[in-house]
């Protein structure tokens, strides 16, 4: 008895050491694919970067970044920045500790337009919305000017604070959000109730309004919450005109946020098992260009970057600072000239082909990938979103494409997939793991346990 349950012990230990190693490889390789994939190429010069002028007539919103060294979540920060900025009714700037290049996740790198000194001098008082994207707080030290400018206005009377999906945490971490009604996204909200007791987290709603602070659900909640916001501001009629201007499907949840909370399940597995055992990414490139639309540019990072399955590597003519639809200096981290082999370039934006002309001639004179697609090209007038996903499902499988359809919180009903049911390689990484422990535990049984020799020789 006792030798049998050393042997299961041998299986199920080398069965751990095998599978949780990978999946835990798997998980800091992803960390560091997207969610801290900051810039290691050289900085070209930035002569050409353009602050967008300041009107003293008009509220500023302050869109944060933190420090270089922690990317801030692209979604969180690229929505709110062009949503504000279609109103055409505020200043809208790119702020951080300073004004070295920034990364977002997934690998697009933007220069702010003020550093949190250079703004408060410019205003002279706190700004009217700042707004928070999720941050990573791992590294304390380059985190704390962050944190810091953001608790330097609370106590301002005219400052709303919009947090953006996990941006909550970094709200709650600065102490916004004691003694408040809350929300943030659906992944997260497990470990910000046992972590911020003073705080009531609501799992049912996509935005809540509390006080001087606005806290969204994840992702695509977000637009509600800035929408909610433009028309608290602004009037309805202004949020309902950049609604349509963007094609948002649910503007319904913008009068009305309450839902049903989503659960784990099937698709969320397949999601770890991605990042665990998906040992061959593949490298998308995505195509910058002069006035491109910030949001199709999110729509790429989102839909791909944080699946497990997808590297997204930012390509443009040339190493100067890109100027885009409104005003935002991004910067490509890769040249059609010397751009790696990819498996696809994605050039979004429903007016690309009129936009970056010049830019897909030399791509398709100079560039090397396997397939070359203008995603929104053929449906302009179609939410931005939804085209990415359904060629992530013919890219990948259906099951990954339905975790990052939730992940998204997409609740609407204009995405069609068609695909793989199952991401068969991902599963089939796993198996031959499983087998390969076995093998290795089924060897060590036999010659310390048993005492028998592996293999037979006659002789």
């Amino acid at each position: 008895m006792k030798r049998l349950v050393m042997r299961l012990a041998v299986y199920l230990l080398i069965l751990v050491v095998f599978v949780g190693g990978l999946e835990l490889y798997g998980f800091n390789r992803h960390q560091k694919d997207f969610y801290l994939n900051v810039r290691h190429e050289p900085v070209p010069s930035l002569q050409g970067v353009k602050v967008p002028q300041f009107d003293p007539n008009k509220p500023t919103v302050a869109v944060v970044m933190a420090d270089s060294s922690i990317p801030t979540e692209d979604f969180d920060f690229l929505i709110p920045y062009t949503l504000f900025s279609m109103t055409d009714a505020y200043n809208v700037y790119a702020v951080a500790p300073e004004k070295n290049i920034k990364s977002l996740s997934g690998g697009l790198d933007v220069i702010p337009h003020y550093s949190y000194k250079e703004l408060d001098n410019l205003l002279n008082k706190s700004p009217d919305i700042i707004v928070v994207p999720y941050m990573k707080m791992t590294d304390e030290k380059k985190y704390k000017p962050t944190r810091e400018w953001i608790q330097k206005h609370s106590n301002s009377k005219t400052t709303t604070f919009l947090s953006i999906c996990g941006g909550s945490e970094n709200l709650a971490d600065a102490g916004l959000l004691k003694g408040k009604s809350a929300t943030s996204h659906w992944q997260a909200l497990p470990l910000l109730i046992k972590k911020y007791t003073e705080t009531q987290w609501k799992e049912d709603v996509r935005f809540v309004h509390d006080g001087n602070t606005l806290t969204t659900a994840g992702q695509s909640a977000g637009i509600d919450g800035v929408l909610h916001l433009i028309s608290q501001k602004l009037g309805e009629p202004v949020a309902a005109k950049i609604a349509k201007e963007i094609n948002y499907p649910t503007y319904h949840f913008v009068q009305n946020p309450k839902v049903e909370p989503f659960k784990m399940n099937l698709e969320f597995t397949t999601y770890l098992l991605n990042l665990g055992f998906n040992w061959d990414k593949n490298q998308n490139g995505v195509l910058l260009y002069k006035d491109m639309d910030e949001i199709a540019l999110s729509s790429i990072f989102d839909s791909y970057g944080d699946t497990g399955t997808t590297q997204i590597l930012t390509v443009s003519s040339s190493d100067a600072p890109i100027n885009t639809k409104h005003h935002l200096n991004i910067l490509a981290r890769h040249q059609i000239a010397n751009a790696p082999k990819l498996d696809k370039m994605i050039i979004p934006g429903g007016d690309a082909k009129s936009l970056a002309g010049k830019d897909i001639k030399l791509w398709d004179e100079k560039g090397n990938a396997k397939e070359t697609l203008l995603i929104h090209s053929d449906s302009p007038n179609r939410y931005l979103f939804e085209a990415p996903l359904e060629d992530l499902a013919k890219q990948e499988d259906l099951l990954t494409a339905k975790h990052a359809i939730k992940r998204f919180e997409y609740r609407a009903h204009g995405i069609h997939l068609e695909g793989n049911p199952y991401p068969l390689k991902t599963y089939g990484h796993l198996l031959l793991t499983v087998l390969l422990s076995l093998l290795v535990a089924f060897c060590i049984d036999r010659r310390f346990i048993m005492k028998k020799p592996i293999f037979n020789s006659n002789k």
